[in-house]
């Protein structure tokens, strides 16, 4: 068994597979996915998140809410406008990866393996 895998809980027997699969339900719905995919260049407000998933900033916030009991988010006051962002690239790769392995379900070459200017 490499050692790695082990110290890293990517062992199939480890610990953190049950707090993966959590993560995986956190995710499990298409709104966090937006939420995620819109804060992966810097923080945003919730009235921008709002905008830019096309929800209600009411949504969002409950949204944000859940995101940030389950660590994915973190918070950043300024007045009295709050600013989310990620609260570390882990949850950008893994939405990242899992586009692209939804466009691997679309058959063909996914965008993501073209080259630049093809």
């Amino acid at each position: 068994m490499n050692a790695d895998m082990q110290q890293c809980g990517r062992h199939p027997d480890s610990e953190y597979v049950e707090l993966a699969v959590e993560v995986f339900a956190m995710l499990a719905d298409a709104t966090r996915v937006r939420i995620v995919l819109a804060l992966r260049d810097g923080e945003l407000s919730v009235g921008d998140l709002a905008d830019a998933v096309g929800k209600s900033a009411t949504s969002v916030s409950q949204h944000l809410a859940k995101l940030r009991l389950a660590r994915i988010v973190l918070t950043r006051t300024d007045g009295t406008r709050v600013f989310y962002r990620l609260a570390d690239e882990h949850a950008k790769r893994l939405v990242s990866d899992a586009i692209f392995q939804a466009e691997h379900s679309l058959g063909g070459t996914p965008r993501h393996h073209q080259e630049e200017g093809s």
